[in-house]
């Protein structure tokens, strides 16, 4: 497989929470500032830095510092890799598995 089970565990884990989710939609309208993503989410800053390391991990947000704010936005690059790699296992090699359904 080219993807260590690793990877896939991490892109999983980053979208297996509802504030994930949450901060996802907000990104994809463009970037934000950490503070932004607290005042909608309604967590303390830790837990806000605990969700923003699970999706940079999976490479699906990148951050970038300014002064003493990150700003965060989708890093396409890595979304690119999250798609292949999910279509990776979701592919179903056996033609007749839908027909014999």
């Amino acid at each position: 497989m080219a993807n260590s089970y690793n990877d896939i565990v991490r892109v999983f884990k980053a979208f297996c929470d509802e504030n994930r989710l949450k901060i996802l939609e907000q990104l994809r309208v463009g970037e934000k500032c950490a503070c932004d993503l607290l005042d909608y989410l309604r967590v303390t800053q830790s837990t806000l830095s605990h969700h923003m390391k699970l999706l940079c991990d999976a490479d699906i947000v990148k951050g970038r510092k300014e002064g003493k704010w990150v700003y965060y936005s989708l890093n396409f690059d890595g979304i690119k890799r999250v798609k292949k790699l999910l279509e990776q296992q979701l592919n179903v090699t056996n033609a007749n598995y839908f027909n014999d359904k």
